[in-house]
């Protein structure tokens, strides 16, 4: 007989594999369910309250924001649209951003739910696409493709790819070679209100703090003094006792007692006052506050600006420039602890999401600042007011600018964020759709941040620490050869995740919290640092066992599945990483000399029985990122297997 005919597929056939694009999906999921909270519900954005006094008390405050259904606006009627539609009409495919606000209107307190403040452009397949979840009937309705990947937006009815972005890694600190042979150690510290680079350097065997709100570089020992360390001890102790590190010191320490005659932290900060750059402009008085605390402002907030300082306690920031000066003495004495710019551990990918996510809290910024100005112009006139004022007209008046700052970004690709004076061009590019692999090709495509024109061979060269991350062939030829590259199939972008569960398990884990401990303590052999995401957690005795512990929790899911354990032997450190844009990829675990894979699971998969997720929550397979690929013995074929290999 023959055999019965298949059944036809009922659902897409990408909905089994994970996808090519699914991290631009993943990323842009992420900014619309997590970070658009955060941005608005940040200190600064939260409450919209006015400078001057008002007759009547005046704010306005936001309770919850979300992105509604994929509508267009159709002579004054709103009507849902889909992803088709909007090509053919040359229409924006977005919903609206609604929000819950409280504020007052005379004298009574308003409550209003679903005011809509703007347009947010939906990226296709995404978890706010109508297409989301569709089997391949339902989508042949919508005239959609089963096989197209999505993960690109349709702004005025042309196709546009948010390209993936590389950078160097933020809140890290990369010691390395400058033009002249000496060694600099910098931190590009980010968080939501800065972003500043501090740099050490040394001269004339002195090492010295560099930074753009001071007029020239200070002494580092002199910043520490400032910092409430006020003894050469201490400060030895915390870089290190051992006597090559007090010899490189002795030159810094000298300068301090010599030339500027400081010794106390008030003559430190006085000291400091008189270097900080005045501020022209801008909405900051010079004779407000004394140059003393604005040397000590700009300690704890500016300089450094990714390490907290809570009611001026500067210990933990005092121990990071500690590590910093340490790692730049040790450069000079072992050349293979200098970082390389170009290896791939030290670099992040800014995904769609991140960079959405950069744009709308400057249009949000601006937005409630254009309310804060109608509200002082009303209350600041003086004519007779018969209505009392009311900011949601206001509001209502200016949805055009957020929506037309996302809409026009897109569509342009020119990035421009004021707040960090950024300007980029190019971010995005139509999407090419002139085959199939050219449209897949595009959405996986990287482009660095480096000039085309400069002929510099490091950046373009192919690094070893990309195997298996991104492609070694797929790269334009010509001048921007190497500049832009493409992800490998397997490899997958991570997004930010929790750290509280990690900072938890660490402690658990035998991990000393650095205020118990002494920098005698600190720097002694056997005790290694722990790092999560470029800050100092506190000190391990056993750094080996601590990785295997955590490692475990991470196989059985007690910890996030791409948190990244990488034991640093030459600098004794463990960097735990949960941060996003570190590129990782799956790596079939070995236990025993075995791959935890056998053929009874792929003979599973054959049948359908499991999914590649499945691998994940059992813990056969793990995705390990470039710096733990450092700590690990990869097999490339099962027939190489050793007892000795660990994935």
């Amino acid at each position: 007989p023959h055999p019965p005919p298949h059944p036809a597929p009922t659902r897409a056939p990408r909905a089994q594999v994970r996808g090519l694009v699914r991290q631009h999906i993943e990323s842009y999921n992420y900014f619309i369910d997590t970070d658009l909270q955060k941005i608005v519900f940040a200190q600064a954005n939260k409450r919209v309250t006015l400078d001057q006094v008002t007759p009547e008390p005046f704010y306005l405050e936001y309770h919850s924001i979300r992105v509604g259904e994929p509508c267009v606006e159709e002579d004054l009627n709103v009507v849902g649209t889909n992803p088709h539609d909007c090509r053919l009409r040359d229409m924006t495919y977005a919903a609206p951003i609604l929000v819950d606000i409280e504020y007052t209107r005379g004298k009574e307190l308003v409550r209003r739910k679903g005011v809509e403040i703007g347009r947010m452009p939906i990226m296709l397949r995404s978890s706010h696409c109508m297409l989301a979840g569709k089997n391949s009937d339902e989508l042949a309705r919508l005239k959609e493709c089963p096989y197209d990947s999505g993960g690109y937006f349709v702004i005025k009815g042309t196709e546009k790819v948010v390209l993936i972005q590389e950078q160097l890694s933020k809140n890290r600190i990369l010691v390395e070679k400058d033009g002249k042979g000496e060694i600099t150690a910098s931190v590009t510290s980010s968080t939501h209100m800065h972003k500043t680079r501090t740099a050490l350097v040394v001269k004339h065997g002195q090492i010295k703090l560099k930074h753009n709100s001071l007029v020239e570089e200070v002494p580092v020992v002199l910043v520490m003094k400032a910092m409430g360390i006020e003894t050469d001890m201490e400060i030895v102790q915390l870089v290190g006792c051992e006597p090559q590190f007090c010899d490189a010191l002795a030159a810094s320490l000298e300068v301090c007692n010599s030339e500027a005659q400081v010794f106390t932290t008030q003559q430190a900060l006085e000291y400091l006052g008189s270097k900080v750059k005045e501020r022209r402009g801008g909405r900051f008085v010079r004779q407000t506050k004394s140059k003393v605390d604005e040397a000590r402002d700009l300690l704890a907030n500016v300089v450094l600006s990714h390490v907290p300082v809570e009611q001026y306690d500067f210990r933990s920031k005092v121990l990071y420039l500690a590590i910093m000066v340490r790692r730049i003495i040790l450069a000079s004495l072992d050349p293979t602890t200098i970082d390389d710019k170009d290896y791939y551990g030290n670099k992040r990918l800014e995904l769609a999401g991140q960079m959405l996510a950069l744009l709308f809290e400057d249009l949000f910024k601006q937005f409630n600042a254009k309310l804060k100005k109608s509200a002082e112009k009303y209350f600041g006139s003086s004519h007779n007011r018969a209505q009392p004022f009311d900011i949601k007209i206001h509001m209502e008046g200016q949805r055009n600018l957020i929506t037309k700052g996302m809409e026009d970004s897109i569509s342009t690709g020119n990035w421009r964020v004021g707040r960090f004076k950024m300007d980029r061009q190019g971010v995005t590019q139509v999407l090419s759709r002139l085959s199939f692999i050219a449209a897949l090709g595009m959405v996986t495509r990287i482009n660095s941040q480096f000039e085309k024109t400069r002929k510099v061979s490091g950046p373009r060269s192919l690094q070893p620490s990309q195997w298996g991350m991104l492609c070694p062939s797929d790269t334009p030829e010509g001048e921007s050869c190497g500049l832009v590259k493409n992800l490998a199939l397997m490899a997958h972008v991570t997004i930010d995740e929790d750290e509280q569960p990690l900072v938890q398990a660490a402690f658990n884990l035998g991990v000393e919290d650095l205020n118990m401990v002494s920098g005698e303590e600190i720097n002694a052999s056997g005790s290694y640092l722990v790092f999560l995401n470029g800050l100092v957690l506190g000190i391990h005795r056993n750094p080996h066992q601590l990785g295997l512990q955590l490692r475990r929790l991470r196989r059985c899911g007690r910890i996030g599945r791409y948190v990244s354990i990488h034991v640093q032997e030459n600098l004794r450190a463990v960097n735990l990483s949960s941060d996003g844009g570190r590129v990782c990829r799956p790596l079939i675990i070995v236990d025993g000399g075995k791959p935890k894979v056998t053929s009874e699971h792929v003979r599973e998969v054959t049948e359908g029985i499991r999914t590649f997720d499945d691998f994940m929550l059992e813990g056969l397979i793990e995705f390990l990122d470039v710096n733990e690929e450092n700590n690990s013995y990869i097999a490339l074929y099962e027939s190489d297997v050793t007892p000795h290999h660990t994935h």
